[in-house]
């Protein structure tokens, strides 16, 4: 619905208290260097327009969208030049072109701003009982310029949770360790979160609002498998158009919004699910993400087989041409509901499979006996997915996380041999991370966990290679559908087009740091010396790599042992280069 003034609805519904938190939140987040004093004249000054314009809708510039008025009171400030350079040059566009600019100058967790750092012990309570909105205001200030792309809900329900703890903490006899611990894991919640929102945005942008539909439609009848499928789209299209004002910046409309669609699923809490009762007794800021963070409803008993309704009727074309969407988001509902084990990606691989098979067979002179080996064909995508968890889930329990990474990091960098050393030393790192949090998990969560987290890795790699681009195949990956990508770079093979820079003795670099330096750096050492060894040659093999490892260990066990550690190594480094040659085959 349309209103008269916009920010004079936002300031009725959210009252002046969160309003002004709000705006406070949506300066930051743009103008990430500005004081907390500075940006607290231009929230006064849109906070009076607001109220001017409940008085009086008609009032001057009460007619204005948010953003126009947001990016307004920016681009009159006399110092954005000087302070933020060519983001300036936004406020020539006209909008939505100069937000989508300004958009692009958000940095996420930035040098130049400090982690919040609470007031002392002895200072903080009296503080929160003295200021509690200027301690919260300046909290509120801290997480929002670090974390430009957190939605302002999230925003105020860690505030909320800052708050809880002081409450509990400033009752506790050693208030320091009470706060250090609460402090440790709401920074560790909002990390988290803004890394979801982010992949969230990138994903709405890059894949558009038909798959982010798709996504969240998926994910919902997993998590809302008693609701009727009405009830779950109209979910989706609102949350649909609640990301894309979040991901725009509109933070008061984003914060409006998602208020009134928990609302409304918590009016109907007997339809959707009974593991939300909780959260909708929590005050508005604290219920949404309680909401995302809550359990899956249970299934409901006695769910009859889809192979009936989809595979074994004869009329399945029709129902298809009738209405493709219609059928399609209604089969994606049915197969989701049933099967909460599997990954997001899995279900819309399966769907998008199922609905290939139809535009294939629909074509056919007998369409049921083609469709009809459907189970066969889904299946292979389920048997991939679950062969490649209980792969990785079985060599990281018996070989531990040290061997783990060192199998990533040979796949990988075989995979993109381009890509430097510490990239792929800090990608294998955060694969074997979500290897240990999702093998830890019951197996029924373990799928959804490690593919969920693994896309976040991937969209990352992806974005980034969208301007320095790898190789082709890594290219090809990234063209992918959203589902398709992680298999396409699961079955990546070498990049057999990559051409090794010159033979470099000095990147294999021995000396006594290999027998005094912590275990750790020593472990470090020798994992970069592992990749720097692929890259000479990607389609090494596992046997020669092992050859070379042995020769390697029996080369530091040697020469630790000796007087003159350099020498030795020098000595036996040399031979150790020249073996290797050898066994690779590499020309001297």
């Amino acid at each position: 619905m349309k209103h008269k003034s916009e920010i004079a609805h936002r300031y009725r519904d959210l009252k002046e208290e969160t309003f002004k938190a709000v705006t406070m939140i949506t300066f930051a987040q743009y103008l990430q260097k500005c004081s907390y004093e500075g940006l607290s004249k231009l929230v006064k000054d849109v906070v009076e327009l607001a109220q001017k314009c409940d008085a009086n809708e008609d009032a001057a510039d009460c007619g204005k969208s948010l953003p126009a008025i947001f990016l307004g009171k920016i681009c009159q400030l006399e110092t954005l030049r000087e302070s933020y350079g060519n983001m300036a040059d936004c406020c020539s566009k006209e909008d939505p072109e100069r937000n989508e600019c300004f958009l692009t100058f958000k940095v996420q967790q930035p040098d130049f701003v400090q982690p919040y750092q609470r007031p002392a012990a002895d200072v903080i309570c009296k503080e929160y009982q003295d200021n509690r909105v200027s301690l919260l205001g300046h909290f509120i200030y801290t997480v929002a310029r670090r974390n430009p792309f957190l939605y302002a809900p999230t925003i105020l329900g860690l505030a909320a949770d800052y708050e809880h703890a002081l409450q509990t903490c400033c009752q506790d006899s050693n208030i320091d360790t009470c706060l250090d611990t609460k402090a440790a894991a709401i920074k560790e919640k909002a990390k988290k979160v803004s890394m979801k929102h982010e992949y969230a945005c990138g994903t709405l942008k890059k894949f558009g609002a038909r798959t982010f539909q798709a996504i969240k439609l998926g994910h919902l009848s997993q998590k809302y498998p008693n609701a009727p499928h009405s009830e779950v789209v109209k979910v989706v299209h609102e949350l649909k158009d609640v990301y894309k004002e979040c991901c725009d910046g509109d933070m008061l409309e984003c914060m409006d919004d998602r208020a009134q669609l928990i609302e409304y699923v918590c009016s109907k809490q007997d339809v959707f699910s009974s593991k939300i009762k909780h959260c909708c007794e929590k005050p508005v800021v604290e219920r949404s993400q309680c909401i995302v963070e809550a359990d899956y409803d249970d299934k409901p008993e006695n769910l009859p087989s889809l192979v009936e309704k989809y595979i074994h009727d004869k009329e399945v074309c029709k129902r298809y041409e009738a209405g493709h969407d219609e059928f399609m988001s209604e089969f994606l509902y049915e197969y989701a509901r049933r099967h909460p084990e599997f990954s997001n990606q899995l279900v819309l691989r399966v769907a998008k499979g199922y609905e290939a098979l139809l535009e294939k067979c629909c074509k056919t002179d007998n369409p049921a006996e083609c469709y009809g080996k459907a189970e066969e064909e889904l299946n292979k995508h389920i048997k991939e997915t679950q062969d490649l968890v209980k792969t990785n889930c079985e060599l990281l329990s018996t070989k531990g996380e040290g061997e783990f990474l060192k199998a990533l990091l040979i796949r990988y960098t075989k995979k993109m041999p381009q890509v430097s050393t510490d990239t792929l030393l800090d990608m294998g790192k955060k694969m074997t991370g979500i290897g240990t949090k999702c093998c830890q998990m019951p197996e029924e969560k373990r799928m959804a966990c490690s593919e969920g987290y693994l896309n976040m890795v991937i969209q990352d790699m992806c974005r980034k290679q969208e301007t320095s681009p790898i190789n082709d195949n890594v290219s090809h990956c990234c063209r992918q559908s959203y589902a398709s990508r992680r298999p396409c770079f699961t079955a990546l093979g070498v990049d057999t087009k990559y051409v090794p820079s010159v033979f470099d003795p000095n990147m294999f670099n021995f000396d006594e740091k290999l027998c005094s330096a912590p275990a750790a750096e020593r472990e470090l050492g020798q994992m970069k010396l592992l990749i720097n060894l692929i890259k000479r040659k990607p389609q090494m093999t596992e046997e020669q790599i092992n050859t070379i490892a042995s020769g390697f260990s029996d080369m530091v066990n040697k020469c630790c042992k000796q007087s003159d550690i350099d020498t030795c190594f020098g000595e036996e480094g040399a031979n150790l280069i020249v073996q290797s040659r050898t066994t690779l085959e590499i020309g001297v």
